[in-house]
């Protein structure tokens, strides 16, 4: 039986000692910038964003180019010391947070290498945040449209890492997809050249997909070519109330269906979920009038603003006659959109001010979603008086976020801590339906052990390959594996 981990912030690690000689060449080859070991700045970069993991570290490395990268990486290869890499630090799972290991992050690599607007691609270093990278594809009339409730601070070298996913998949894919090519420096300190801008290239292992979702075991991301696509002429965006998530699905088939598939994301949140976010959000207001069972945020992209208010109508009016939505606001500008997305993407704010809780990343197929929340939620409750349910996320894609709180406000490292027979009972029930324990977050040091109960042949197989590009095990030891 797979065993739940559950690490909390009482279990700090102590800082790994270097060696005298390998601190004093790493601060040679980095320069008075590009190191740090003062406390206050370590501070944020050894905590994750969740407050559920405090690590340590003897070093922070702040390179400042992919061949720093590579030589700090060759020395530590060298010494056999162990590097956690780290982006923007909004790892879900733990994976980007040193217990004790060598600190490396990509915050200073934010250069812009070209911008290929005829080829529709960009080629970037790792530490470009997102919501950069989509003003840079905007200001070119392009769209680059992963995009996520972290973009102001996650960077694009740790979300390839991790294979973000975000609310775009349905239509363009998880970030594996947007991407068309990598430079990588392996545990050896060797920088792989994988930058291209081709969709087509058949010469063997696709090896950039080794390194993508591979939470930094495999070697450090330092740039990426990325996919752009035209920008949409008009985006329109529906908050929807229905009666229930069966409802959501079968709008959902329905939507795609008269906008001739220009649906690009379809979300769904319960009525506790945005009673939350408008308890703890500051400035957000419910959009409709009375309450509902279940919200919809259904937002559809047009190559032409000619018809797309009218095709959306239509999906709605349809909606309606179906019997499958029971109110719904158009937003009118802007700053509407903004707001009705906001009600979505503070969802796990809201829960951070409500308690800590025990949070589900899963997917499983669309067709099953409904019934997987119905028996899961039923399950948790039955096994765990007290216990509140917050199930939301991404239709159209089948991933659903299934948390669980306390009832009561204010739970804390406690709660989490007796967390693992009900993590268990939902990821059996995962595995029932068919589904995964990990859609778009990952497995960091969270799901390590669930991993490998699960899925025992894939691990296996994943240790030889990471045998064989990090021998001496260095590159973030204890993720994934």
């Amino acid at each position: 039986m797979p065993v739940t981990e559950t690490v909390t912030a009482t279990q700090t690690p102590a800082a790994r000692a270097l060696p005298d000689s390998l601190t004093a060449q790493l601060k040679q080859v980095l320069g008075p910038k590009g190191w740090s070991q003062d406390a206050h700045e370590l501070a944020p970069h050894i905590a994750d964003w969740r407050g559920r993991y405090q690590g340590a570290t003897p070093i922070l490395l702040k390179p400042a180019n992919t061949e720093e990268v590579a030589a700090c990486v060759r020395l530590c290869h060298e010494a056999g010391v162990a590097i956690t890499p780290q982006g923007g630090n909004t790892s879900l799972c733990g994976a980007a947070t040193p217990m004790g290991e060598v600190l490396l992050t990509l915050k200073r690599m934010t250069g812009v290498r070209e911008v290929d607007v005829e080829n529709d691609s960009m080629t970037v270093e790792a530490g470009c945040v997102l919501e950069n990278l989509q003003t840079l594809a905007a200001d070119q009339n392009r769209l680059f449209p992963l995009s996520l409730g972290s973009q102001g601070s996650a960077m694009i070298g740790g979300l390839i890492s991790t294979n973000a996913g975000g609310v775009h998949v349905l239509r363009y894919g998880m970030t594996r997809e947007l991407v068309l090519g990598l430079e990588a420096v392996l545990p050896d300190g060797t920088i792989w050249s994988g930058l291209t801008g081709l969709r087509k290239d058949n010469t063997g292992y696709d090896l950039k997909q080794l390194l993508i979702g591979a939470e930094g075991t495999l070697g450090i991301i330092t740039a990426a070519t990325l996919k752009l696509f035209p920008r949409p002429a008009r985006m329109e965006v529906a908050f929807c109330g229905l009666a229930g998530a069966e409802d959501a699905v079968k709008f959902l088939g329905l939507a795609k269906q008269v906008s001739g598939g220009a649906v690009t994301a379809f979300e769904l949140m319960p009525r506790m979920a945005l009673e939350m976010v408008l308890e703890h959000v500051p400035g957000t207001r419910d959009p409709l009038e009375g309450e509902h069972a279940w919200y919809v945020v259904c937002e559809m992209s047009f190559g032409r603003a000619n018809g797309a208010r009218e095709t959306l109508e239509d999906a709605l009016g349809q909606g309606f006659e179906a019997g499958l939505i029971t109110d719904a606001a158009i937003a009118e500008n802007d700053s509407q959109i903004h707001d009705f997305w906001r009600l979505r993407e503070t969802i796990a704010e809201a829960e951070r001010a409500h308690g800590k809780a025990v949070k589900h990343d899963v997917s499983i197929p669309v067709s099953k979603m409904p019934a997987f929340m119905r028996q899961a939620t039923a399950a948790v409750e039955a096994a765990f008086p007290g216990a509140l349910v917050i199930a939301f996320g991404h239709v159209g894609d089948g991933n659903v976020h299934f948390n669980v709180a306390a009832r009561e406000t204010g739970a804390d490292d406690d709660f989490i801590a007796q967390a693992a027979p009900l993590s268990r009972l939902v990821y059996d029930l995962v595995d029932t339906f068919g589904g995964s324990i990990s859609a778009e977050h990952g497995i960091g040091i969270l799901k390590r052990a669930e991993l490998a109960g699960r899925k025992p042949v894939d691990v296996a197989v994943m240790r030889a390959i990471k045998t064989a590009l990090d021998p001496k095990g260095i590159m973030n030891p204890r993720v994934l594996l």
